[in-house]
């Protein structure tokens, strides 16, 4: 099954290049099926390509997927064109009394800043507590699964003295769970961040369990059930070459920056990086799709309502 998008965004013809199944809206209301209705939260400064990499993720799965961009309703993007935001975008104020089976919130380059630092740090609490009535799961990635765990449990994110950067491999533990079903007792991942989650501050008694984490750069992928939720604070999303261009272009700002480690094959940056985590991204949000699909409610309306959870 296909995901949907509106057939003039940038994302649509490249994901039907690479084979991804993708239908415009008019041709998916012709079909009598109940869509998995997902909304991505983008705060990422380069949006389009942030789209491109999360609907080809979320579209390669068997069943039909409805996106539906948003963001905070009074934040502008400096990064993006004011008209690819106004024909794409839904403010959240527009959306707050709609239901969605799931919910994506991305990272955003703002880990320097205290959370309620952040200009929009109030409408995002209001999002992260409407998910908990709104939405029936919701994935927090990097920055965005940071401000959530701290949101929901207090938990603190701790700046670091050098940039975690580069390709790190993370132990599978928990290989129950049905989120990393299919995954191997490893497997690599795209670290880019210069804050970090602590593992004794993430505690099973607190109801978060981690499911994927790094000797090296810590805690990665941490179930919230309690919360409909996951956090990951890595990148399964990114492109092959993403974290070469975060890399060319901190060199030509002048930036201190570290060679992405384990990236370059022999960490030299002539070389051309190869992917060595598509798969299990795939798998990742291939599952998360899937137990969506398996527990939300048929009637949308339903959504949100511990009643009709079906986790059983």
């Amino acid at each position: 099954m296909p995901i949907t998008l509106p057939k003039d965004l940038p994302a649509y013809d490249v994901l039907r290049d690479e084979g991804v199944m993708v239908i415009p809206k008019s041709r998916a209301d012709q079909q009598d099926i109940r869509p998995q209705r997902i909304g991505l939260l983008n705060l990422m400064p380069q949006k389009i390509q942030t789209e491109t990499q999360f609907s080809r993720l979320i579209g390669a799965t068997p069943l039909q997927i409805d996106l539906t961009l948003i963001r905070m309703s009074d934040h502008k993007s400096k990064t993006t064109a004011p008209a690819h935001m106004d024909e794409f975008y839904r403010p959240f104020s527009e959306v707050r009394d709609e239901k969605f089976d799931g919910l994506i919130i991305t990272g955003a380059p703002i880990e320097h800043l205290p959370f309620e630092d952040v200009t929009y740090w109030d409408e995002l609490k209001e999002i992260m507590d409407w998910t908990q009535t709104n939405v029936h799961s919701t994935f927090g990635v990097c920055w965005g699964g940071m401000a959530m765990i701290n949101h929901f449990h207090g938990v603190d994110k701790y700046t670091l003295d050098n940039k975690a950067f580069g390709c790190f491999r993370h132990d599978n533990l928990a290989p129950s769970s049905p989120y990393l079903r299919g995954f191997s007792d490893d497997c690599v991942i795209p670290v880019s961040r210069w804050t970090e989650m602590r593992p004794n501050d993430i505690s099973p008694a607190n109801g978060l369990r981690t499911l994927l984490g790094s000797d090296e750069v810590g805690p990665c992928l941490v179930e919230d059930q309690a919360h409909r939720a996951l956090y990951i604070f890595n990148h399964f999303e990114y492109d092959t070459g993403t974290l070469k261009q975060e890399y060319d272009r901190d060199v030509v700002n002048g930036t201190d920056i570290n060679v992405p480690k384990n990236y370059y094959p022999d960490d030299d940056p002539t070389k051309m990086p190869q992917n060595r985590w598509r798969s299990h991204a795939h798998l990742l949000y291939g599952n998360w799709i899937s137990e969506i699909y398996l527990t939300t409610p048929f009637d949308q309306n339903l959504i949100g309502c511990k009643s009709t959870d079906l986790r059983g």
